[in-house]
C-alpha cells in the first residue's frame, strides 16, 4: 500500500520517511488498560517507551486522532535543543535558584538522552549534535546577545553552556549578512523529526504498547478516555495533546494553538554550502524578537521557519492554517536577506503546524494522584527535547518513584486558563504584531525598540 497522500504531503519530513504511513487499526470498542495516553506525538510516545521499559507487564494504550507523528512532532523545525520556554529567573521566582539550575541541567541532558534512546531503539533520525548559533545582525541584537551571555554567567554557567562569538568567529560558522557577532551553545542537535517520531511509534509497539490510530479522543476524565470508537478505562490517563488540547471537552482555554510555518529548499550544492557554512549542521537563528529558526538537513537542504502566522479566533485548528502565502513570502525574503547566495534556489516544500502555549508561557508536567490524571505540554515550540524529559518524568510519576526528575520545578506547575474570546484573540495577535513592528523599528533606527520593551515581558 502506498503512503496516503494526505500524510505524505504534510511536510518535507512526512514525505521523506521510509514507511508507508498506513494507519494502525482504530480502537475496536471499550478497553481496560493500566495507562491510557492521549496523543501519539513525542510526549505520548516517550512516556509509553519509558513506562514499557521500566514495567513491561503494564498494559499501555495510546489513542491518536490521526497517525503517530501527524502533528507538531512530525513537522517541526528539527531542533532537539535544551531550550525551555521560561527563563531561569522566572523559574527561580516560582521555586529556587537551585531548582532552576537543576531544570536547566536536565534539559541539557535531554538532548543527549534523545540521541542515546534513538540509537538504542535503532532509529535513524539523521541527527547531528552541532549546537546552535544565534547571529546578531544589528546593534540592538548584539546588545541582546551580550546580555544573554552576561545573564548566563550570573547563573554560574560557563562557555560550555553558551559563549559569545565576535564577527569573525560567527562568520566562520555561519556567513550571514551584516553579522556583528553571535551566541553559540553546543546543546542542540539537528534531527529529522518525522523519522524520530515514527521510529518511536515502532519502538513502543515492539515493546507491547498498543497504538490506536484514527481514534479521536473527545474527553478525558478520572479513569477514562472517551473516543469516537469507545471508552478506554485506565487507572492513569495522560494528556499529551499539546496544540490539539482544545479538541478535548472543557480544555479549550488550557493550551492555545499558535501556528509556525516553514519552507525548505532543494538540496544545495557544495559550493553554496561552502559560502554559507554550517559544516557541523549547526542549527541557527538570530537575536530578533519574532523567532526564526533553521537547519542544514542531512541531504543538504535549508529548512527555515518562523513565527508570524496569526492566532485564529476560538483556538480553531484547520488544515488551511498551515499554508499562509504572505508568511511563506516573508520567510523566503528573510532567508535570502540572510544568505543572498540562495536567491536562485528552488523552494520545494512549504508547510506549517500548531504549537501549544500555556497562559504563562511555561511548560509543565504533572500527575494528580487523587484522580490519576497526568499531563505535559505548553512547550512553545521547544518540544523535541522537552518532551523526552516529560516522558521520563511522567513514567516516574506513574510508577510512584521519587526521583530527581519528579522534584524539578516544572512538575505539577499549573498555568491559569487563557482569557475568553475575543480577549485572547486580541491579545495574542497584538503581541505577534508588536514583535514584527519592533524588528522593523530596530532595522530602521538601529536602536532597541520601545515597543519590544513594553510587550516582550508579556509574551515570553
Amino acid at each position: 500500500m502506498g503512503c496516503p497522500l494526505s500524510y505524505r504531503s504534510l511536510s518535507l519530513w512526512h514525505e521523506s520517511v521510509p514507511d508507508d504511513w498506513s494507519p494502525r487499526p482504530a480502537l475496536p470498542g471499550d478497553r481496560d488498560v493500566d495507562v491510557a495516553i492521549v496523543g501519539a506525538g513525542f510526549t505520548g510516545l516517550w512516556t509509553a517507551l519509558y513506562l514499557a521499559r521500566a514495567e513491561p507487564s503494564l498494559r499501555i494504550a495510546v489513542v491518536e486522532a490521526e497517525t503517530a507523528g501527524f502533528g507538531a512532532s512530525g513537522r517541526n523545525g528539527g531542533w532537539c535543543s535544551a531550550l525551555f520556554p521560561s527563563s531561569l529567573d522566572s523559574i527561580a521566582k516560582r521555586s529556587t535558584r537551585e531548582g532552576a539550575l537543576a531544570l536547566h541541567a536536565a534539559m541539557r541532558g535531554s538532548v543527549d538522552e534523545v540521541l542515546a534512546a534513538a540509537e538504542l531503539e535503532g532509529i535513524d533520525a539523521q541527527a547531528q549534535k552541532g549546537g546552535t548559533i544565534s547571529l546578531a545582525r544589528s546593534a540592538p541584537q548584539w546588545a541582546r546577545a551580550r546580555g544573554h551571555v552576561d545573564d548566563a554567567r550570573s547563573w554560574g554557567l560557563g562557555e560550555d553552556d553558551v559563549r559569545l562569538l565576535d564577527a569573525a568567529e560567527a562568520t566562520e560558522v555561519l556567513a550571514g549578512t551584516r553579522v556583528r557577532g553571535a551566541t553559540y551553545t553546543p546543546h542542540c542537535a539537528a534531527i529529522h523529526p518525522s523519522r524520530l517520531v515514527r521510529g518511536l511509534a515502532e519502538a513502543v509497539a515492539r515493546r507491547g504498547v498498543t497504538i490506536y490510530e484514527q481514534t479521536p479522543a473527545t474527553a478525558i476524565a478520572p479513569g477514562s478516555v472517551a473516543t469516537r470508537h469507545g471508552i478506554v478505562r485506565a487507572e492513569h490517563v495522560i494528556r499529551a495533546t499539546e496544540g490539539y488540547t482544545r479538541t478535548l471537552a472543557g480544555q479549550r482555554r488550557a493550551i492555545v494553538p499558535v501556528y509556525s510555518l516553514i519552507v525548505a529548499t532543494e538540496p544545495l550544492s557544495p559550493q553554496v554550502w561552502e559560502q554559507i557554512g554550517l559544516r557541523r549542521r549547526e542549527t541557527f537563528s538570530d537575536h530578533r524578537h519574532l523567532i526564526i529558526y533553521g537547519q542544514r538537513t542531512a541531504d543538504d537542504r535549508l529548512v527555515f521557519g518562523g513565527r508570524g502566522a496569526p492566532y485564529h479566533f476560538g483556538s480553531r485548528l484547520r488544515p488551511g492554517y498551515d499554508l499562509v502565502p504572505r508568511v511563506f513570502e516573508g520567510l523566503w525574503a528573510t532567508l535570502v536577506d540572510l544568505f543572498p547566495v540562495v536567491s536562485d534556489a528552488k523552494v520545494t516544500h512549504r508547510w506549517g503546524g500548531a504549537l501549544g502555549i500555556a497562559r504563562d508561557w511555561t511548560a509543565s508536567v504533572g500527575l494528580d494522584r487523587s484522580t490519576g490524571l497526568g499531563w505535559a505540554g505548553g512547550y512553545v515550540g521547544d518540544g523535541v527535547g522537552t518532551t523526552n524529559l516529560a516522558g521520563r518524568t511522567l513514567a516516574d510519576l506513574v510508577l510512584r518513584r521519587d526521583t530527581e526528575l519528579t522534584r524539578l520545578p516544572w512538575v505539577d506547575h499549573r498555568s491559569r486558563s487563557w482569557e475568553p474570546e475575543p480577549l485572547r484573540w486580541l491579545g495574542i495577535n497584538a503581541g505577534l504584531r508588536a514583535m514584527t513592528w519592533a524588528d522593523a523599528e530596530e532595522a530602521r533606527t538601529g536602536r532597541e525598540s520601545r515597543i519590544a520593551r513594553v510587550v516582550s515581558p508579556f509574551i515570553h
